[in-house]
């Protein structure tokens, strides 16, 4: 009987993608083992697209019943382990109620001390690997020697368009003609990253659409309402707003069939590097944010930092960061129209 491991990140879209070689290192260490991922209601789509993920199980779901249920559907699962990749302490305590034999966290959360039998010292704040190589050591105490270097580790990361991308959206993207290229802008993180800024994006816009490329934008509802009248200002210069009409597996099947998405720090970004195609990541210099720490990994990601050796000035007033916005429009718009044709996603 194969074995059962859970893998717990239960936080924001790009943290899971760049836990995904947790997930595809178990199968490399235990084959035919199967992957669980636990996770938030909005991130069960990355779950899906995941070849390394066998299934989901819902945290936001999990937490609606009785803790004797919760327990028992922790139980159910089997498993041999749980890896809490993201500290939760309620579900770190359901999972020692539960009785998963092992129980791994890290030493400096102290509760993890009374939750968790395995504990490995890991500081990710101070650190110069990459959180994917970060979230990797967590598998010390299931026999992972090492640290991975980069390149192996983005390997890993990967991810496939789990529905077909509807009609309309891909004729609009048919619609380019030889030598155009389909690039998605993101402009807002929703406070996640450093925001480049709209008069940027803007920029950056008009420059694409006079090389004579397409470009189309990217954001939720609310920010689509936040960018209403940027977006009524470069509108000459889109091919479309999409902001508020791509659910997430939408996304993932429009992100697959264009070919590039340039984006601060974001989930889209990552998720456009897991997908394989060009992802142009946007990033300050400042630790912990700088790009060695969660720049995008896949065949095609690669990011622009302005070249500062670090952003102090700007850590009282992240709003206002000078950094991050020295980042030239010229500069981002040469780097995309280098991109290199990829096959249809």
């Amino acid at each position: 009987m194969s074995q059962t491991f859970l893998v717990s990140r239960t936080d924001a879209i790009g943290d899971v993608v760049l836990t995904l070689p947790v997930c595809g290192q178990l199968k490399q260490l235990f084959p035919g083992c199967r992957v669980v991922l636990i996770g938030r209601t909005y991130t069960a789509p990355v779950a899906a697209a995941c070849p390394w993920v066998d299934d989901f199980l819902n945290l936001d779901e999990l937490l609606k019943v009785p803790e004797a249920e919760q327990i028992a559907a922790l139980q159910r699962q089997e498993a041999a382990a749980i890896v809490h990749v993201f500290p939760n302490k309620l579900l770190a305590r359901l999972a020692q109620k539960a009785k998963i034999p092992v129980r791994i966290g890290t030493r400096n959360r102290w509760r993890h001390w009374l939750t968790c039998n395995r504990l490995v010292a890991l500081s990710r704040r101070h650190s110069p690997l990459h959180e994917a190589q970060l979230n990797l050591q967590l598998l010390q105490p299931l026999g992972l020697r090492g640290t991975p270097p980069l390149a192996e580790v983005a390997k890993l990361v990967r991810l496939q368009a789990i529905e077909p991308l509807a009609n309309h959206w891909h004729q609009l993207l048919q619609q380019r003609r030889p030598g155009q290229l389909n690039v998605i802008l993101h402009p807002r993180s929703r406070g996640s990253a450093r925001e480049w800024g709209l008069d940027n994006f803007g920029q950056l816009a008009q420059l694409l659409h006079r090389a004579g490329h397409r470009v189309f934008v990217t954001g939720t509802a609310a920010e689509g309402e936040e960018l209403a009248g940027w977006l009524r200002q470069n509108n000459a210069f889109l091919a479309a707003d999409l902001t508020g009409q791509l659910d997430l597996p939408q996304l993932l099947a429009f992100i697959a069939a264009a070919d590039g998405l340039v984006a601060g720090s974001t989930g889209p970004l990552h998720l456009a590097a897991a997908l394989g195609r060009h992802a142009l990541g946007l990033y300050p210099p400042i630790r912990p944010m700088h790009p060695g720490r969660w720049g995008p990994l896949g065949p095609h990601a690669a990011f622009l930092v302005f070249d500062k050796p670090n952003c102090e000035d700007c850590r009282t007033q992240p709003a206002a960061c000078t950094c991050i916005r020295a980042v030239a429009a010229a500069a981002v718009a040469a780097q995309v129209a280098a991109w290199p044709p990829l096959p249809s996603g």
